[in-house]
């Protein structure tokens, strides 16, 4: 497909076979096929980025943080032997200075940015277009692994081949891999092509998805159905719902010849699910050719009309920072052998006794500032019964109470509880090889999501003393601080908060903080304002099934969600 063709007029043809295709496939069983290990295959030659450093010289403005830089590289050098499992981080970035705010127009009564263009018709036919692509995206099978040797590349490199095919302009633009299947992209804004400015927007999403296996789905989860007016399959939500809403914007602007008014850079990552690496790639290139983006949006928060007791209008939940990872194993021993004659204190009975007392045990609930002002946006609008709740709890939460507002706010449902404390939840349980064999050592693996306000170190001593048993060894496998906090009440929230109000004219828009890892958090060292926003509609169904089965995604949404994001390229600034 030539760069000049018209995706409007041609994308339809292609996507209208690959989904008639889709329509008569048999479906598959749900079962996760056996990993093998996987070629690699060498990466194209890309357009490399080339362009001079520009200067960045400013000084530095102060920033919101949950931790000083000092506490965070004090915590990355503190650690322990039991964290000699996890994985080898290359050398981290240092904090860069931050972007200057842009110049922008104050006219009593009217926007600072480019006026919306309200959600029409028009867009929704996108949306149909978008949906086709989103469709023949899923039925390619790019699921990460932990081991790098299952990772199955060939399936990387027939996404790419239909990216390139779908989006013939954004594959012309300047690129370069980022790690093994990542993509960076370089979209010139105005002025000179060869020179980068120095403080451009990032838009990002990722390409891999989460395993299926182990999960009761009622269909092929990689089917890419579109039944109706619904997009059905693996990574609909999480996150190629997101890479084909931030494609399709950038792939009509560039056939409309719109430049932007600074540098866009987009940032594709293929091991979100697992490492990241393909985004620490990306962080350290442009730290390395100078750059610190004004602007960084990647997956996160969504539009929500379940999340509030008594509000019945919409909320867009933008996440303004995100909780801390730690990857913990526990492992146990014991002599094993024949079932019939077990021990007193098996491998698998300790390893029980360890793994009941690490997820009974409840973390001190806590309200952030992020939380609490999300709590102050959306209470004055609530109702009735529920409503008044609601503004008693953000009364406490903001005043000398807190701990009380947090206790209340923590019974709120899973999100309200993972929103104020540090979570964990056991993932996975290994034992013996056989039924009438007592296991000679037994694995729990828990998943820990670190509150703002703590730490992963002080997190992991708190869990050895909930544990109390020096025959449990603790293995950290993996291990990130909770991030920093980007403002909202900044030129960038503005912005964001305008076109979101273009697809989502009813909703609220607040701050809040993200409670799953992302690559965003890797982006902070150059850039103070990152934000996590999927310009979707969400129900609380489809938000349990990220990660989960029947994952799925409307077709308005996506169609509104490709309007967020013209949008927001409309309206950056100079």
């Amino acid at each position: 497909m030539s760069a000049d063709i018209d995706p409007t007029e041609a994308i339809p043809q292609v996507t209208a076979e690959l989904i008639a295709k889709a329509a008569v496939r048999p479906a598959a069983p749900v079962a996760e096929p056996t990993p093998q290990p996987r070629p690699r295959e060498a990466a194209p030659s890309p357009t490399l980025l080339s362009a001079k450093r520009p200067d960045t010289s400013a000084p530095r403005a102060s920033r919101s943080a949950s931790s000083t830089a000092a506490e965070r590289a004090g915590s990355a050098a503190s650690g322990s032997a039991t964290d000699a499992g996890a994985r080898e981080k290359p050398e981290r970035v240092t904090e860069q200075p931050a972007a200057p705010d842009a110049v922008l127009r104050d006219q009593p009564g009217t926007s600072s940015f480019t006026p919306s263009e309200p959600y029409g018709d028009r867009h929704a036919s996108a949306g149909h277009i978008a949906a086709g692509h989103l469709s023949s995206l899923v039925q390619i099978p790019t699921m990460s692994s932990w081991d790098p040797e299952y990772v199955d590349h060939e399936a990387f490199a027939r996404h790419r081949a239909a990216l390139a095919t779908y989006y013939p302009r954004v594959h012309a633009l300047q690129s370069e891999p980022a790690g093994d299947n990542g993509l960076l992209y370089r979209w010139p804004g105005r002025g000179r092509e060869d020179v980068l400015h120095p403080f451009p927007v990032v838009l990002m999403a990722h390409q891999d998805v989460a395993p299926v296996g182990g999960m009761d789905w009622s269909a092929n989860p990689f089917s890419g159905e579109i039944r109706d007016g619904v997009v059905h399959g693996r990574g609909t939500l999480d996150d190629k719902g997101g890479l084909v809403a931030v494609l399709d914007a950038v792939e009509t602007l560039l056939g409309e010849g719109f430049v932007p008014e600074r540098d866009i850079w987009l940032f594709f990552g293929a091991d979100q699910e697992t490492a990241g690496e393909s985004a620490q790639t990306a962080v350290r290139r442009m730290y390395e050719l100078g750059v610190r983006p004004w602007l960084v949006i990647d997956e996160g928060g969504g539009v929500v009309t379940d999340a509030f007791p008594g509000l019945d209008r919409q909320t867009a939940l933008v996440g303004v920072a995100e909780k801390g990872l730690v990857g913990v194993n526990l492992y146990t021993t014991d002599v094993g052998g024949h079932a019939a004659t077990p021990g007193r204190r098996t491998a698998t009975a300790r390893l029980a006794r360890a793994v009941t007392r690490a997820s009974r045990y409840r973390h001190a609930a806590r309200v952030n500032a992020p939380t609490v002002e999300m709590l102050e946006r959306v209470a004055p609008g609530a109702k009735g019964f529920k409503g008044a709740l609601l503004r008693m709890v953000t009364r406490l939460a903001s005043g000398p109470l807190r701990k009380v507002g947090a206790w209340m706010l923590a019974g709120g449902g899973p999100e309200a509880w993972a929103t104020v404390r540090t979570t964990v939840a056991v993932t996975e349980l290994e034992g013996s090889s056989g039924a009438n064999v007592a296991a000679s050592s037994a694995r729990a693996h828990l998943d820990v999501r670190v509150a703002l306000g703590e730490t992963v170190d002080r997190t992991v001593a708190r869990l050895r003393r909930v544990i109390r048993d020096k025959k449990v060894e603790i293995e950290i496998v993996q291990r990130s601080e909770p991030s920093e906090v980007s403002p909202a009440d900044s030129q960038q929230f503005a912005l964001l908060s305008e076109a979101i109000g273009a697809s989502y004219p009813d909703a609220v828009v607040v701050p809040c903080v993200s409670l799953t890892a992302s690559d965003a958090r890797t982006f902070t060292p150059i850039s103070d304002h990152v934000y996590r926003f999927s310009p979707f509609a969400l129900t609380r169904a489809q938000r349990q099934s990220t990660h989960g089965p029947d994952e799925h995604l409307s077709v308005d949404s996506l169609g509104r969600g490709v309007h967020f994001y013209r949008e927001v390229l409309r309206k950056i600034p100079g």
